[in-house]
């Protein structure tokens, strides 16, 4: 089950949120990610969309004000398989917070 949670996002509503949560179930491996170019809650959506496609996350919080996403995951996730969702979703992970 996933459940995703997406404030408003400008691209519909006029205005922005954050917070934007994908729950996939589980714990285990929590990593804070810094990503560039989110301003708002599509953005949010998009970043955690992509990222919880990969193998092994259980759980995706980006938040476009701070620039973070916090990643769980089942194992430590290979950086560059999260290089490549954040670029898949059209932002850049600048790196680990």
């Amino acid at each position: 089950m996933t459940t995703e949670t997406n404030s408003d996002s400008c691209c519909g509503t006029g205005s922005c949120g954050s917070g934007t949560t994908v729950d996939v179930h589980g714990i285990g491996v929590t990593t804070v990610y810094k990503v560039s170019g989110m301003t708002c809650g599509h953005c949010e959506g998009a970043v955690s969309q992509e990222i919880s496609a990969l193998d092994g996350v259980t759980a995706v919080t980006a938040v476009a004000k701070t620039g973070e996403v916090t990643v769980t995951s089942t194992a430590q996730l290979d950086e560059e398989a999260v290089r490549a969702a954040v670029d898949e979703a059209g932002y850049e992970l600048v790196g680990r917070a």
